[in-house]
């Protein structure tokens, strides 16, 4: 349904992403962020599912082609733990956000593991952005602060998860509150990536769909 495009980012270096757009013109956009396996096709797949609710969907690719096999987990983390997150966010993500608005269009972020601290991060730092939907991911608080969060912020958790635990969800959201933030957190009796269908040992269709409600709603009222 979409298409690979190159995009330019603040610095003018060149980023490649996967851009899926809605029928209507003119439609809002949101920016959609991988989880450490790199630019999957299931992220792709969200894309255009985005699409079909009525945005234009643009997911950058932070690896630069590389996406890893989902069972190599060493592979994923040694990639995760080679990104430079600031300038991912600030340059190639806040470069996909430019792309989608530069008709005028509302954009949101959102993300998926790594791509959920991305999308945190990007609700401190990307001016372009309206509203963020963050799913199991905080990034440390040197990356973002509760307090400098400035859109909306809606985030979908995991009670089971050893990564992105209910205890660093549960400091954070309060931060947020203490801080006056516009924020909604959501928990799902669900393990770590639980949207992903193609992981099959996680994946929870109800706690999915549930989420997948809410973030959209929460894009429409945001963005338009």
């Amino acid at each position: 349904m979409g298409t690979s495009i190159s995009f330019k980012r603040p610095d003018g270096k060149e980023a490649k992403g996967y851009l899926a757009n809605a029928q209507a013109g003119n439609a809002p956009g949101v920016v959609v962020i991988q989880e450490w396996w790199g630019l999957q096709e299931q992220i792709k797949g969200l894309a255009d599912r985005l699409a079909l609710a009525g945005f234009d969907a643009l997911a950058p690719d932070l690896y630069n082609g590389v996406v890893v096999p989902y069972h190599d987990t060493d592979a994923a983390g040694k990639e995760m733990n080679s990104l430079d997150f600031m300038d991912a966010t600030t340059q190639t993500v806040r470069g996909a956000a430019q792309y989608l608005s530069r008709n005028g269009a509302k954009v949101g972020l959102t993300g998926f593991c790594l791509g959920g601290a991305v999308t945190i991060i990007g609700s401190c730092k990307i001016p372009e952005l309206k509203a963020a939907v963050a799913f199991y991911g905080i990034p440390p608080e040197q990356a973002a602060k509760p307090a400098d969060v400035q859109v909306p912020l809606q985030g979908h958790f995991a009670n089971r998860d050893d990564w992105c635990t209910p205890e660093v969800v549960d400091n954070f959201e309060k931060g947020l509150k203490a801080a006056g933030k516009s924020a909604e957190f959501f928990r799902y009796d669900a393990d770590h990536a639980f949207v992903n269908e193609q992981r099959v040992s996680v994946h929870d269709r109800e706690a999915a769909e549930l989420a997948w409600g809410r973030a959209t709603a929460f894009f429409k009222k945001h963005l338009g």
